[in-house]
């Protein structure tokens, strides 16, 4: 059996993620007052960036407005479809801008819109038709990115330092942050002169909750996400020499319609799933799997390790994996599941309280 490890203290950063998350949920913004509604999930982003935990700041009716189109998430085909959809009846190639990809794509995309109730479909003369149901709402009014580090010394701001420096040229969130353990000491100067001056820093006292578990050390700056971003392909390797690095980088150019689009795919994304779902990734049906209430949130707990495991560490891989006793699974009627099934259920509960409409 492992070593087990001192439970309670920050001994990974999906601990320490969900800390933030647990935080951000019930305080955001960090020393200030918004009446606005926010959503928080953990690792979204694109294909090139996945940001450890992102807020979103909603416009309260859009957020209302948000629940006729269900629990979850429209990707990026439906919400081509959905907002784009005509008023009236017209033939969906008419109607719909050109996506860019074959229409045959579309068209199942139509299908499956029809088929959750957001979209009308008809046949007639042989071609399909759709009206709109309801108009799509503009509901996500800031992005905000989080980048957990809950050791942040000199070699991990260093190692941080360019892809924070993709986030703030791509400006695809409007603000980033950087959030570590407050250590009882201030930051260092030379951690701050690694990060760069547009991103927060973000200092969370381990094991409390409460808006005075955070506390801010470096405001951000307000990135342009409606404007066009600097796409960082490549960084300058060190090849000029010297103090300076002359080396040539690579870069392209993100217009805003793209940058709006994938943040709303983000958003969309992150109201089905929230920062609860970590179950779904994990082995709760495990009987050494338990959920621990603490001080700032409850988390996973393994048994057989006697420690607070990752995500990573809890999976049907581990050789201390043991499936509940079949016993443990015949509670109620018709069966309902065992302990995991129930852990599971809770999150979702606390997910839905979040997400108005979703229960």
């Amino acid at each position: 059996m492992p070593a087990a490890r001192r439970p309670g203290r920050v001994d990974s950063e999906f601990g320490f993620e969900l800390q933030v998350c647990a935080w951000a949920e019930r305080h955001w913004p960090p020393e200030g007052s918004d009446s606005r509604p926010v959503l928080v999930a953990r690792q979204l982003g694109t294909g090139r960036r996945r940001w450890d935990t992102i807020v979103l700041v909603c416009d309260p009716e859009g957020l209302a407005a948000r629940r006729a189109f269900g629990r979850r998430r429209l990707d990026s085909d439906l919400l081509h479809v959905v907002r784009h959809a005509p008023v009236e009846w017209a033939w969906y190639r008419e109607a719909l801008p050109d996506p860019g990809y074959p229409w045959r794509y579309v068209r199942e995309a139509v299908n499956r819109a029809a088929g959750r109730g957001i979209l009308e479909r008809r046949k007639r003369s042989g071609r399909v038709e759709v009206r709109r149901v309801r108009s799509y709402p503009d509901w996500v009014e800031r992005v905000v990115a989080v980048e957990n580090k809950p050791d942040l010394d000199a070699a991990a701001a260093r190692a941080l330092r360019p892809q924070l420096r993709h986030d703030v040229a791509l400006a695809l969130a409007d603000e980033v942050w950087v959030a570590t353990a407050e250590a009882g000491e201030r930051v260092e100067p030379a951690l701050l002169e690694d990060i760069p001056v547009e991103a927060g820093i973000l200092t969370v006292s381990p094991g409390q909750r409460g808006a005075d578990a955070a506390r801010v050390v470096w405001r951000p700056r307000s990135l342009p996400a409606g404007e066009p971003g600097t796409r960082i392909l490549e960084n300058p390797t060190g090849g000029g020499g010297g103090s300076h690095d002359a080396s040539a980088a690579r870069f392209e150019y993100a217009d805003p319609d793209w940058k709006a689009r994938k943040r709303l795919e983000i958003a969309e994304r992150a109201y089905e799933r929230g920062w609860r779902s970590y179950a779904d990734s994990m082995r709760p049906d495990c009987r050494h799997f338990e959920l621990r209430p603490a001080p700032d949130v409850a988390r996973p707990y393994c048994t057989a390790k006697g420690c607070h495991q990752t995500a990573g560490e809890c999976a049907g891989s581990c050789p201390e994996f043991e499936p509940e006793p079949p016993a443990w699974r015949q509670g109620g009627w018709p069966v309902e599941g065992g302990p995991g099934a129930g852990v599971k259920r809770l999150l979702a509960r606390q997910r839905s309280r979040r997400r108005p409409g979703t229960e």
